[in-house]
Order: C-alpha cells, then structure tokens, then sequence
C-alpha cells in the first residue's frame, strides 16, 4: 500500500481543543428556556474519528506530516481588519466569546487555535508550492468559509481559505481559484474576493440552507471582480449525480477558463446524506468523485498545485468514511477500510434528476462571464 502521490497531511491536536462550549445544534443554549444544553454541533468526534479512521486504515503513515505554524498578524489581517482580528483576541483573553453572529462561542485558548487553523492551510500551501508534496489535505479546526472581512460567522473565526489565497497571492501566483463544496454557501470567502479578478470562487451549495438567501446563482461579484465568483446552488435532496453534473458543466469549463496557478477546495463533508445540517445525499464515493475531479483538473492546469481545507461536516459516523475517501483519491491509495454506510446512502438514489440538472444549466449560463488566463 504504497503512494502514487505525494500528499500532505496537516493536523494538530489543539484543533479539537477549541471549545464551542454547550448548544443545541447550531443554537446556543441561552436562546431558549426550553433548550436543553448539550454540546455545541461544531465539535470535535467527526474530525478526530477521521484521522483515526486514517490511522487504524494505515493510510495516515502514507502521508507527509506537514507541521502548522501559527498564522501571523499580517497574514490574518491581509483578509480580516485588525479590528475583528484584535476583537477575538480580546475576547478570547476573558475566557469566552462569539466570532460575531451569537452562534459562533469559543473559548480561552481559540484565538490562538484559529491562528494555527489558519496557519495550517498557508502551510499547505507553502508545502506545495515548494514542491515538497503534490497535494495536501489540512484537517483544521475551527471551520472559516463564512467568516467575512469583517466578523466571524456560521462557527468561522477566522477564514482559512482565503488567507492561504491571498498568501499564494503573496509569493508571485498571478490567479488563485477556490471551490467550496461545503454544503453551505461560502458566503464569507464569496465577500472577500467580490472585487478581485485574482481570484476565482465557487460555491456548490445546497439552495436556500445557510446563510438564509445567500449565494444565488445570479451574483458573479462586482466591480473589478465581475464574472469571478460563482455560484451552483443545488436543490435538497441531491446526490453525486447532481454534484457530478455541476463539477463537468461548471466547475471543470469555469476552472478551464481561469487557468489558475493553484486550485484551493474548502472541504466540507456536510453534504453527506445523514448530516444534521443540511439535506444532501453525497456518499463517501461521492466525496471519491468530487476528490477526483478537484486532483484531476489541478493536474491539467496547474501542475497538480491542489490543496485541501476542512470545513464542516457533523455526523461523526459518517463523516470520517467521506474523508477517508477523498485522502485515498488525494494520494493514489487505496486502504482495505469498507464504508458500512455505502449502501445506505447510494440506496436514497443518487442520479441526476430533471429539476437538479435545470439548476445546474442555470450556473452554465455564468461560465462564459469568468475572466480568461
């Protein structure tokens, strides 16, 4: 069970240190007398079974451990204000705090938690640009596709993404793409690049779920930045037939169009068909499929410089098998595990549906809109 590929690994055990505290799912529980605390839905068991699920699979020795390091002041505040990024630091130094929407808690040590998480992707970046590895998954925490230039969101701290975006941007890349497939619109990474040419975005999402009326297939960013931002907002209830469609007709044209000199996936797994946060199907093969698409078209156009930052994902049995899956498509291994859970989630029916494939020609539509290489 030897790597075709060199891929990057990622990880730090602080990242399941940062304490969300009590919810009941995405609520706090001070919103209601009636709600019962339990814990926050952001929390750690689906990430840590992923990587014990790569450890006991014996792929995680397949990997190349790339160190994080704490993401600098500067680093935060090319993308954040100094006012949000001191606010958390604050806020963090009294012991607890919200990155912004009174849903995001965290606790004492976060601040510095989100620095790493950030840090964690720019080292990915780092390690691929230098040709250390060919690709690289980070499995960081806390999550960061939502949080703005201004405010956190939607458990965001800080946004990792673009901070390694404009960091590749930093060592001479000319053009950066980033593909969210988390199931929520990216709707944070979407505001920061609304203006900038430099930098592709792509949001696959499921229609109308969180932010409540964001990311519509309509909005392909202003300014300086027109045509460089889209948006695939997938019915519920669609699976990998769906997502493949939207990959071959929109994703793949509009990455082709780009011709960015390093592709970045917000990688979240929430779209999986037993999340409580969403109503998509996706299987662990259809996170294989997506994984797939994302080395392949990295490979074609920008010498396989693809990278890898977790996002969401709450269902703890299902989700280590969907990431498991796209680290195996990551490094060309293939481990003895067999997902227990395949069955039932392709049984829910994965093909391409009449009113899934009208959404998706609606995103085709905004294709030719997407600035040139």
């Amino acid at each position: 069970m030897s790597a075709s590929r060199r891929t990057g690994w990622v990880f730090d055990e602080r990242y399941l240190w940062h304490d969300t505290g009590t919810g009941a799912g995405p609520l706090p529980a001070s919103l209601s007398p009636w709600i019962e605390p339990m814990d926050h839905v952001e929390s750690p068991p689906s990430k840590r079974r992923l990587l014990n699920l790569l450890t006991v699979s014996g792929l995680l020795e397949q990997l190349h451990q790339v160190r994080p390091r704490p993401a600098t002041e500067a680093q935060v505040e090319a993308v954040h204000t100094p006012e949000l990024r001191r606010r958390i630091q604050a806020a963090a130094a009294s012991g607890r705090g919200d990155a912004g929407d009174g849903a995001s808690p965290f606790g004492a040590a976060s601040y510095d938690i989100a620095l790493l998480a950030a840090g964690g992707v720019v080292a990915a970046v780092d390690a691929v640009l230098d040709g250390e590895v060919d690709n690289a998954y980070a499995l960081v925490r806390p999550p960061g596709h939502h949080a703005s230039a201004e405010t956190g969101w939607g458990f965001c701290l800080f946004n990792n993404v673009a901070i390694a975006a404009r960091h590749a941007r930093s060592r001479g890349l000319a053009r950066v793409a980033i593909l969210d497939w988390d199931v929520h619109h990216g709707s944070g990474t979407e505001s920061i690049f609304a203006a900038d040419p430099s930098v592709l975005t792509i949001s696959l999402h499921q229609d109308g779920a969180y932010p409540t009326g964001s990311g519509p297939v309509s909005y392909v960013g202003e300014g300086a930045g027109l045509g460089a931002n889209l948006n695939v907002p997938l019915p519920p209830g669609s699976g990998s037939g769906a997502y493949e469609h939207a990959m071959t007709e929109v994703v793949r044209p509009a990455l082709a169009r780009f011709r960015p000199d390093l592709l970045l996936v917000a990688s979240g797994l929430d779209g999986n068909g037993g999340d409580p946060m969403a109503r998509q199907l996706l299987s662990s093969e259809g996170f294989r499929m997506l994984a797939r698409h994302a080395r392949q078209v990295a490979e074609e156009l920008c010498g396989g410089r693809l990278v890898l930052a977790h996002e969401g994902g709450y269902n703890p049995w299902i989700v280590p098998f969907c990431g498991l899956a796209i680290v195996e498509e990551l490094s060309g291994v293939r481990t003895p595990v067999v997902d227990p859970y395949l069955a039932a989630l392709e049984g829910y029916g994965q093909g391409l549906l009449p009113h899934q494939a009208a959404a998706v020609a609606r995103a085709v539509a905004q294709v030719v809109g997407v600035p040139a290489g």
